[in-house]
């Protein structure tokens, strides 16, 4: 009887590429998707910035001028070409209302947003893979049940109310912690008790949820037959445990955590606004209440350029840490 055929040398590094290849092109379908929809969606946003413009009683000649100045009369089709062409040379367009470019005002919020998604993911990496892990190694006990009542309900927080709390208990009454960003001159980093309470807040429910995905990760992954039999083979509990079961139980919570830090990223409005921090999600406020179509379309695509680019950075670590999900995906 022959002996079966070995496979190909180069069949592996093949598939990887072939993988590669197809999560690149999704990622530029979805990428023109994202363009075609915020065109679409802004241009239904009812009224313009001629009429935010021509004031509390618009004339409608002084209103049909203001659009001819800024070539809102012309078909949508002919403006879309025109703004995927600035975004192909990397112009995000001009404000209709105060004739900045739109990558002055990412300029202006994208600092305090950074500041706040580097703070929380600095935190979020070790806090959640911890808890999940020591849930994970006392599975039944009473520590794995406090960790998943606490985790399950302070998920169940919103983050405004987690924050109102916050401000009061150890602002108002305590004293502690200044309660808004207001007075820190934008510089948030010349200030670090200004992140405090912002940070606690936007920590609350994604420290759950990656928490609870790594327990149930590392369960699933120490009752597996590949880590029973390396446990057969001698080796020890740990090198079990972190060296064979944890990178696959982190597959799925760096997927969970790119889709953490895309929302960080991408301006968390409620907190911006609960707690005054002129970042991203106070200037997209900002140019929706002025109907300044430009800014909320340069900031939308930005945002969707960056949930893209995050997903699919998720999507390799994943496959590395664990390739056989990955290859079967």
């Amino acid at each position: 009887m022959s002996a079966p055929p070995r496979p190909r040398a180069g069949a592996v590094p093949t598939a990887a590429r072939s993988w590669l290849a197809r999560r690149l092109l999704l990622g530029v379908a979805q990428t023109a998707a994202v363009v075609l929809l915020v065109f679409v969606l802004t241009e239904a946003l009812p009224g313009d910035a001629a009429v935010a413009l021509a004031g509390e009683q618009p004339d409608p000649a002084r209103i049909a001028a203001i659009r001819t100045e800024m070539g809102l009369d012309r078909p949508a089709a002919e403006r879309f070409a025109a703004w995927v062409l600035g975004l192909l040379h990397g112009d995000l367009g001009t404000s209709l209302t105060s004739g900045r470019p739109v990558a002055a005002y990412l300029a202006d919020g994208f600092g305090p947003t950074l500041l706040l998604a580097a703070a929380t993911a600095a935190l979020l990496v070790p806090a959640g893979v911890g808890l999940g892990v020591l849930a994970a190694r006392r599975e039944g006990s009473l520590t794995d049940r406090l960790v998943s009542s606490v985790t399950l309900a302070v998920y169940a927080v919103p983050e405004f109310a987690l924050g109102v709390l916050l401000i009061t208990l150890f602002a108002l009454r305590l004293g502690w912690l200044p309660p808004t960003a207001v007075g820190s001159g934008g510089d948030l980093s010349a200030q670090p008790a200004v992140l405090v309470l912002p940070v606690l807040v936007l920590l609350s429910r994604p420290v759950c949820s990656i928490s609870r995905l790594v327990r149930a990760g590392m369960i699933d992954a120490l009752r597996s037959p590949y880590a029973v039999q390396a446990a057969r083979y001698g080796l020890s509990a740990a090198r079990v445990r972190y060296a064979h079961a944890l990178p696959n139980a982190l597959a799925p919570a760096a997927q969970q955590l790119a889709r953490t830090v895309d929302w960080l990223l991408c301006g968390v409005i409620v907190v911006e606004a609960l707690f005054v921090i002129p970042g991203l999600g106070t200037v997209l406020m900002n140019a929706v209440a002025e109907r300044d179509v430009p800014v909320v379309q340069g900031l939308a695509v930005v945002f969707g350029v960056i949930a893209v680019v995050l997903n699919l950075g998720a999507d390799l670590v994943a496959r590395r840490l664990a390739p056989r999900a990955g290859v079967a995906a």
